[in-house]
């Protein structure tokens, strides 16, 4: 053989073992979830027993900066108090929050003073207000996602919306902007059992919202001492174990629960993003929550047992700073496609509690969309929503 020869073959060998090296570098650097549930569309993926999807109701898992997984075969279900997840978001796009900023200020109506009662003779989750009472935003929130208000999330409707009617329309609208095609919401609280969605649609608006650090920190609070309800506790049950998050609970959800922790996977450091619907059995709440927490844990040990239990990590990805981003991009969006409350619904003034049909809600809510999707890339600079 010919020197030339032997070179060229020295040549053809380092190719070979060139990309030989970089096929098992990007094998080695496969999403952690990669094959082992079925993608949140219910397209592409292959269910795999490695991860331990629980064995009622429904799940979706995200490690990092990987690739969603949800559990085979959802269908829309109600959601029970994950519907708020929606509600604080839209509230963050219009009143974005930051640092120690305690936002808008509302004085409690008689009206919304008697809504309250009404809500919890109803045995609905309700924090106690009075008239005259003064909550900042950040209150609200508080109020929202801790012990989980359902007359917070109708208050913070007619203060995002101008009527809990037109805000379960922009609810819907930012639901099909989002990509949530198997959600419908009919009311801001979930106490509605026609509001309903997947866990791979909630795993994506839980992603959103924590897009905003005050809603991180607000979910990963023990409790919150609030001017007339005083001090109140967080329903989750696996706040202690490193797992922040909200719940729902109620006998048509059974018990529900959206949630960030730091996992270990392959000597790596990530946070693990999840939801769990679906979980028990009755009304009992401590009992349905339980049984949604255990879900919870039992599908991050599946993927990762290996747990710090000592830090709440931030998401994989951060929302611009609030310097950056326009108070106006969510009011504008709505305004610019009219907006507002479908036809036979209506908001009563002595309650402030709207009276909606959901199917209009959801019609109305599509239309809002389409248009919102049109106008997206024509807002100032600044106004666009992240994408």
């Amino acid at each position: 053989m010919t020197v030339y020869g032997r070179r060229r073959r020295r040549g053809l060998l380092g190719a070979v073992l060139a990309l030989f090296l970089t096929y098992a570098a990007l094998a080695g650097a496969r999403d952690p979830l990669e094959d082992k549930g079925q993608a949140p569309s219910g397209q592409g993926g292959t269910h795999a027993p490695a991860v331990q999807w629980p064995l009622r109701g429904q799940a979706a898992l995200v490690l990092g900066n990987g690739r969603p997984a949800a559990s085979p075969h959802e269908q829309p279900v109600p959601i029970a108090s994950l519907a708020k997840v929606m509600t604080a978001y839209l509230t963050l796009e219009r009143y974005p929050l930051s640092g120690a900023q305690d936002g808008f200020t509302i004085t409690v109506t008689p009206g919304q003073a008697q809504a309250a009662v009404q809500d919890a003779a109803q045995d609905q989750s309700v924090v106690a207000v009075q008239a005259g009472e003064q909550l900042t935003e950040h209150q609200l929130l508080e109020a929202l996602l801790i012990p989980s208000g359902n007359n917070i999330a109708q208050m913070l409707a007619a203060q995002v919306a101008g009527s809990e009617a037109r805000f379960v329309s922009e609810m819907n609208a930012e639901a099909s902007a989002l990509g949530m095609d198997h959600t419908i919401y009919t009311d801001p609280s979930g106490f509605d059992s026609g509001t309903v969605s997947t866990a791979a649609d909630q795993l994506r608006i839980f992603q959103e919202a924590m897009g905003f650090p005050i809603f991180r920190q607000i979910v990963s609070m023990a409790g919150v001492t609030l001017p007339v309800a005083g001090t109140l506790t967080n329903f989750n049950p696996l706040l202690a174990a490193g797992y922040a998050g909200k719940t729902g609970s109620d006998s048509a959800a059974g018990g529900c629960l959206a949630f960030f922790t730091r996992v270990t996977v392959g000597g790596r450091q990530l946070t693990a993003v999840g939801v769990v619907l679906g979980q028990g059995q009755g009304n009992d709440t401590p009992v349905i929550l339980a049984a949604a927490g255990e879900a919870a844990r039992q599908l991050i040990e599946s993927v990762a047992p290996a747990i710090d239990m000592s830090t709440i990590a931030a998401p994989a990805t951060a929302r611009r700073p609030a310097a950056t981003r326009s108070p106006l991009a969510f009011r504008q969006r709505t305004d610019v496609c009219g907006s507002g409350a479908p036809a036979g619904t209506g908001t009563s003034s002595s309650t402030g509690k709207g009276t909606h049909n959901g199917l209009a809600d959801a019609q109305e809510g599509a239309k809002l969309a389409e248009c919102m999707r049109r106008h997206r890339r024509v807002l100032p600079s600044g106004a666009t929503k992240r994408d």
